[in-house]
């Protein structure tokens, strides 16, 4: 059986399933996506950009990135719809991140396995050098 929990859109309870909203929101949300899509069917407004469908359809433009970002609106039939990259806020249409945040982690990651590379180098070279000495003792 289903947990009780509040949704977080309305903050009415509800017993939650395979959806994290309840029946009400859960509506709302495929009748506001029946309206864009409805919208960007129409072969005139395939390449409207996010303004003018929320203006258009009186959807949140929230709401429009997020049925983008899910994939139930393929920029791939409609160019002109985007989400922000979650690290900086550019506008991109596929993925989480853009390519020039992408290209940083990747720059960060390779710097910090190039540091620890050398501090293990570092540690290696300090046991071989004190594994090296020799003490002599003086019997008097």
């Amino acid at each position: 059986m289903g947990e009780v929990a509040n949704c977080p859109r309305c903050n009415g309870i509800f017993i939650k399933g395979s959806s994290v909203v309840c029946p009400n929101c859960k509506q709302k949300e495929e009748s506001d996506f029946q309206a864009v899509y409805t919208f960007m069917r129409k072969k005139q407004n395939r390449t409207a950009v996010v303004a003018e469908i929320v203006a258009k359809t009186g959807v949140s433009e929230e709401r429009i990135r997020q049925f983008v970002k899910q994939k139930r609106l393929h920029p791939s039939q409609f160019p002109n719809l985007d989400y922000p990259c979650e690290k900086c806020g550019t506008s991109i249409s596929e993925g989480r991140i853009c390519k020039g945040c992408r290209e940083d982690i990747t720059r960060g990651v390779a710097v910090d396995e190039r540091n620890k590379a050398l501090e293990d180098r570092k540690r290696a070279a300090e046991k071989e050098r004190v594994s090296r000495t020799y003490y002599s003792v003086e019997n008097d």
